[in-house]
């Protein structure tokens, strides 16, 4: 499946501490760093080669960074508390909230625990686990 999304972003610095400071969160560290004159900053976020991660870097075509509507990244955790921390700590480094942490439809075997944020840049992540309490 995935191995990785891109978020765009118009001030590099910024998303790099704040991705940084967000995945360190779950134990995700920086994998990888393009210099920033050749490879727009690309800075790959992740707990580890081989698992999906997230990158930031300055558009490639050299326009602004917009985020999409409808685009969104989805970081599956393996706990509820994680969730959470995730979104609170989003929020504490300056994104916004597009829903708190909750289930959305039914408890039970495939409940759907999920909080939303957007990055200062305005990208949407999602934060879930899917399983019971």
């Amino acid at each position: 499946m995935l191995g990785y999304v891109t978020m765009g972003t118009n001030d590099l610095e910024r998303a790099r501490a704040f991705y940084a400071q967000l995945l360190a969160t779950i134990g995700a560290t920086e994998l990888m760093r393009m210099p920033d004159e050749e490879a727009n900053g690309f800075t790959l976020y992740g707990t580890g080669w081989g698992q999906p991660g997230i990158a930031v870097t300055r558009p490639y075509d050299g326009q602004p960074a917009d985020r999409g509507n409808g685009h969104m990244a989805a970081i599956v955790v393996d706990e509820r508390a994680k969730v959470d921390a995730l979104h609170a700590r989003a929020l504490a480094l300056g994104g916004s909230c597009e829903g708190p942490a909750g289930v959305r439809g039914e408890e039970g075997e495939q409940a759907f625990y999920a909080a939303y944020f957007r990055d200062p840049d305005g990208n949407k992540l999602c934060a879930f686990r899917i399983g019971p309490a």
